[in-house]
């Protein structure tokens, strides 16, 4: 029998990589900071809303200078808030909003940890008509010197001058502010470029090119946008108000002034404004903001709310139990935002490149611009110009801007799904796990036992072994202990328990205590053997009731064993199917349980389960994900987030079932399964597939296209404003591919 109630062993803490995402490592070369995550000791948290950082790019720049100063301990970004925090120890921020300001950002204190308001939108009416004068002004340019017009003409560059100052004003001057402070990034490459065009009087040219720079930086601002309105949809699906009852009467109260253990009502059509428990009524339920079921689930009174939850049918009254910041719904909206500060693999290999990419793409601009009239021949104003097509073909814009989208709308459609995802580093690998290890009680079954047989081996009766096996379990929460409690009372309603005295845990055994002065022992088949209580004939017993898939619990006196107890457990009606799933995507299922073997493998041979191992203690689930790690490489782990922890943090990925309400899932896993479908499992897995090939198509069109124009560059056949424009198809066929993963 497996534990009846293990400690909470602490997760492992899993390293976490640095926020960035579009363009940042282009422009800096830090090492990557930790995750978002407690504050530092001794460290005073700052924050700001910066509207200005729309982009990694400025993230990049900010960590830059920030970073260097004296007395910061850490940076944490919100990009899709556009929020950052510094932990300092300075006796004041007025140097680090100084150095904000330096680089035109414009930041905002933001009052401790109120919410801010949300960042302005980004196609506002103003830049919808700035970008249609400099559009309107470049093309007419273009179209005048096509048709004969000298470049120098006045009204090219009139047209000219008005398209770069009304939509190039932003990219030149943080091209200034990047060169100012040697970064070599996106905006410092651009204004390089556009001057460029400009001292050899290419005018309409240095137009267009900061036109359509602009143009991809709004969709690329865009596609930010839409992922934070995905993510931040979860959170929004909580209603404003609660209905509470005051005095004698129900009041409409905002959800942010409702206190624990306030007393509400929720109406057929409404949502659940806090997570709760029913005290009245009955009601069916959707949860799938919350777990992604699909079906309606009925409510009693004891069952838990959760806050966004729709009521179908009926009207129930619950007491909550958590704030409007504390929810289920809120910590889910958190965890996936995190998550998107986190780079992935992925990401991090790009940003690297990027690092070393930009400048080397700079020095051979500049090699080509002056060492092409002298080795090969020819003008230098045509060598200038073809250097600049160089640079503007180079841009790694598309290149980097393509993973942060894949990875947030993959995040963002996990969670509306019911499943939670802790960051891109997990959903990069879900892909490379070749076998999956599943805890049979909770998981597979439903964790909900029922008392099935009770055999007696000496001359005491039945009711009192059961007696005596329910005091002894009345102290464990395992679910084998507890569903032993249950028969017991269904069969004795009126008998009260013994009490008991020296209660305690054998981890993996079973328990022990003292019942009237005498030792007691309640356990299975292993602890019986360390007793030296074993015999064939009890032997013989358990073999005939475990054949049927039971588990068997022994009592044990001083003397020996006086009764046996089958309790059986039922599979859920999804674990069939989550199985043949993982099957057909080519990968090992294994069962791993501290219930006897002959259970176990009864268990999983009605599951089709490859290897089913029983009797196993948690460290000895543990060292069996090590073993099939060393076996398959990438595996995973299947459990209930607590009870399983050493077998989980060995685990490549470890998945938490049934988190819904559960902080300590939400916070530890590294996936967590909202509801208790293990065909999530099989989801993810595919999910994940699905991100890395979007990952490496965003990349190998990224590359492709730079291929392609670079050699036109080479041969002479590509112009700025091609380049521009190539490097801006470029970024909108990454994103929108990587955006379709929202609909995944």
């Amino acid at each position: 029998m497996k534990p009846h109630s293990l400690p909470q062993p602490a997760w492992r803490p899993r390293p976490k990589a640095a926020a960035a995402c579009c363009g940042g490592a282009a422009g800096h070369a830090h090492a990557p900071a930790a995750a978002p995550g407690p504050a530092p000791a001794d460290a005073t948290e700052a924050r700001y809303r910066i509207d200005q950082m729309d982009c990694p790019t400025e993230e990049g720049l900010i960590r830059r200078r920030l970073e260097a100063m004296p007395g910061i301990v850490r940076l944490d970004f919100n990009l899709l808030d556009r929020e950052l925090t510094v932990f300092h120890r300075l006796a004041d921020t007025h140097a680090v909003v100084g150095a904000l300001v330096e680089l035109d950002m414009a930041p905002v204190a933001l009052d401790g940890d109120l919410p801010a308001a949300p960042p302005p939108r980004v196609l506002s009416p103003q830049l919808l008509a700035t970008l249609a004068l400099g559009g309107l002004c470049a093309g007419g340019a273009e179209v005048l010197a096509w048709r004969g017009a000298a470049e120098a003409s006045w009204p090219v560059i009139a047209l000219a001058l008005v398209s770069i100052l009304s939509v190039g004003r932003p990219t030149l001057k943080k091209g200034w502010i990047a060169l100012r402070h040697l970064t070599l990034n996106i905006f410092f490459l651009m204004s390089l470029a556009v001057g460029g065009a400009l001292a050899i009087g290419k005018w309409s040219e240095a137009a267009m090119v900061v036109f359509l720079f602009a143009v991809a930086e709004t969709i690329e601002a865009l596609s930010l946008e839409r992922a934070r309105h995905a993510i931040k949809s979860l959170s929004a699906l909580a209603p404003a108000t609660a209905e509470v009852m005051q005095g004698d009467a129900w009041t409409d109260v905002a959800v942010t002034a409702v206190a624990i253990g306030s007393r509400i009502r929720v109406r057929a059509g409404a949502r659940v404004p806090l997570d709760a428990r029913v005290t009245c009524g009955r009601a069916a339920l959707d949860q799938a903001p919350i777990t992604g079921e699909s079906m309606p689930v009925d409510k009693q009174p004891g069952d838990p709310l959760y806050a966004g939850s729709i009521v179908t049918d009926g009207v129930i009254e619950a007491t909550t139990t958590a704030g409007a910041g504390d929810s289920t719904l809120a910590r889910i909206a958190a965890a996936v935002q995190q998550a998107h500060a986190q780079r992935a693999p992925t990401q991090r290999m790009v940003d690297q490149f990027a690092r070393y990419y930009t400048p080397t793409v700079v020095a051979l601009a500049l090699l080509t611009a002056l060492l092409g009239p002298l080795l090969i021949g020819g003008g230098w104003s045509g060598w200038t110009y073809q250097a600049l097509v160089l640079l503007v073909i180079a841009c790694p814009c598309a290149l980097v801007v393509s993973t942060p989208v894949t990875v947030v709308s993959a995040l963002a459609a996990a969670a509306r799904h019911g499943i939670l995802v802790k960051g891109g580093a997990y959903l990069e690998s879900g892909h490379l796990l070749k076998a999956v290890a599943f805890d049979k009680t909770g998981t597979l079954t439903h964790g909900a036992p029922s008392l099935t047989d009770a055999v007696v081996l000496g001359a005491m009766p039945v009711a009192q072994c059961l007696l005596i096996a329910a005091s002894l379990d009345t102290h464990s929460a395992h679910p084998v202990a507890q569903a032993l409690v249950r028969g017991w009372r269904s069969r004795q309603p009126d008998a009260a328990l013994l009490p008991v005295q020296d209660f305690g845990v054998l981890g993996g055994r079973g328990v022990q205590a003292s019942i009237d002065g005498q030792r007691w022992y309640l356990g299975n088949r292993r602890l019986i053997e360390e007793l030296g209580m074993w015999s064939s004939g009890l032997g013989q017993r358990l073999v005939a009731l475990e054949a049927a898939g039971s588990t068997s619990a022994i009592l044990c006196a001083p003397s020996g064993p006086v009764a046996v107890f089958a309790l059986t457990d039922t599979l859920r009606a999804e674990s069939a199917a989550a199985i043949a799933a993982l099957h057909a995507l080519g990968i090992e299922t294994v069962m791993l349980s501290g219930d006897n073997q002959a259970a176990a493998s009864a268990i999983a041979a009605r599951l089709s389960i490859d290897d089913a191992r029983g009797n196993l203690l948690p460290e000895d689930k543990q060292g069996a994900v090590t073993e099939l790690a060393l076996r398959h490489g990438a595996v995973g782990m299947v459990g209930d987030g607590v009870n399983d922890a050493p077998a989980l943090a060995s685990a490549s990925i470890g998945f938490a079932m049934g988190a819904a309400g559960t902080a300590t899932a939400l916070d530890s896993a590294d996936v967590a399964i909202m509801d208790d479908d293990p065909r999530k499992i099989a989801t993810f897995i595919a999910l994940s597939k699905r991100t890395s090939r979007v990952l490496k198509q965003n990349i190998a069109l990224a590359l492709g296209i730079k291929v392609l124009f670079l050699g036109l560059a080479l041969s002479g056949h590509a112009t700025l404003w091609m380049a521009v424009f190539a490097d801006m198809g470029a970024s909108l066929l990454v994103v929108f591919n990587g955006v379709r993963l929202l609909r995944a």
